[in-house]
């Protein structure tokens, strides 16, 4: 036994269907592919969500509203967080750098500070924006607020 002689073993492999080499194959034709339509012609693929004709789903269920590609969005901190915060690691100065190591907000958040709970701290808090409230009790507090 050598390379050259070498084959399969006996009923483990099939030969490939040979379609569409004429009527007496059995395969001739309409080579397996049924009668006219769309899918017996060569080259054909169907449309993603096609349906049939029938008006596909994606257009059936209505829309509604826009998304404003202006729009920013916030991850809100209140006054109560800040000021647990300041008490927990005894710190004056709050931003953003601070939040995310605490893990309250993610690399690119922008903070908002809105002003629920209470402030007792004097604290220099850095944000991107502030509720009117939250402005207050901040400054009410002898505190600072700047904005980023």
């Amino acid at each position: 036994m050598d390379l050259s002689n070498l084959k399969p073993a006996k009923g483990s492999t099939k030969s490939d269907k040979r379609i569409g080499r004429g009527q007496g194959t059995g395969r001739g034709g309409t080579s397996t592919r049924g009668h006219k339509g769309a899918k017996s012609r060569s080259g054909y693929s169907r449309k993603f969500g096609f349906e049939g004709g029938q008006m596909p789903l994606q257009r059936r269920v209505p829309k509604f509203g826009f998304k404003n590609i202006n729009r920013v969005e916030y991850k809100a901190i209140n006054i109560e967080v800040l000021q647990a915060l300041a008490e927990k690691n005894g710190v004056t100065v709050i931003d953003p750098e601070l939040l995310r190591s605490a893990g309250m907000v993610r690399k690119n958040d922008k903070v908002k500070i809105l002003g629920k709970g209470t402030l007792t701290s004097k604290l220099e808090v850095k944000a991107h924006a502030f509720s009117k409230s939250a402005a207050e009790a901040i400054e009410a507090a002898q505190g600072t607020v700047v904005k980023l």
